[in-house]
């Protein structure tokens, strides 16, 4: 399958997606999403990928947000169609059935800030920075992620304030899980992605599914669907397979 905005291949069983519209500085533009959305399709449909790795082209953005020469082209009925598909595709990112983890190689703003806060991981470097500029421009985004990584007080300030939040900033505030050298960005993002992927595929996925079903609930519901998810959906293995090495170890 071939892409004309993104840079899309595989590293042993890591899909690996690059916003490539360097020259907009990764602008979301409607070509864009949708060929990322089929990406996204197309890696929860390769039996080998078992993690997915976004970044983008060039070293100034990750992506500026939407792209506003489009936008501003479009049609009332385009832009009520562009809302429906923008939807679509932010929550299948968010709801993609394996992890995803985002290597923010530099600016991320608007849409790209919203795109970055649905991943599951965030790994920034010196380059990385985010506004959440809904406000400024008089729309809403973000307010149901950005909440669960940075916590509501803070997920307010920056929702309502539109501010710079820089590299140090964001990894102390947890929007970046981990922070490390531009040089050694996607060396990182792959390290993590390859240690879940030498973990049962079926188990990282329930893990995935327990954490997003169980937002909202009460923290008994919690216990109960934990529970229930796993007896409807993972087949865990008897204690003297799971712990083998470990009893192994124990009995020389």
């Amino acid at each position: 399958m071939s892409f004309e905005t993104l840079l899309v291949e595989k590293q042993a069983n890591l899909g690996i997606i690059t916003l490539n519209r360097p020259e907009r500085l990764n602008a979301l533009n409607l070509a864009l999403t949708t060929e990322f959305d089929r990406a996204i399709t197309q890696f929860e449909q390769d039996g080998e990928v078992k993690v997915i790795i976004v970044t983008g082209a060039g070293e100034r953005a990750f992506s500026a947000g939407a792209d506003i020469h489009e936008l501003s082209q479009q049609s009332e009925q385009q832009l009520k169609e562009r809302g429906t598909h923008f939807t679509d595709w932010t929550w299948h990112l968010a709801t993609c059935q394996k992890p995803t983890i985002g290597a923010i190689n530099g600016l991320a703003y608007g849409g790209g800030a919203l795109m970055a806060s649905i991943f599951d991981m965030r790994i920034g470097c010196e380059r990385s920075t985010f506004r959440f500029l809904g406000v400024v421009y008089g729309r809403i985004n973000s307010t149901w992620t950005l909440p669960m990584i940075v916590g509501w007080p803070m997920a307010k300030e920056l929702l309502l304030t539109g501010r710079l939040v820089e590299a140090q900033e964001a990894w102390r505030i947890g929007l970046l899980n981990r922070l490390v050298p531009a040089g050694e960005l996607m060396k990182a993002a792959m390290e993590m992605g390859q240690t879940i992927a030498a973990h049962d595929a079926g188990v990282v996925r329930v893990i995935k599914e327990i954490l997003n079903t169980d937002i909202g609930l009460r923290w008994r519901e919690m216990l109960v669907n934990e529970g229930k998810t796993i007896s409807q959906s993972v087949k865990q293995p008897p204690p003297s397979e799971s712990f083998k090495d470990f009893l192994e170890r124990k009995s020389k």
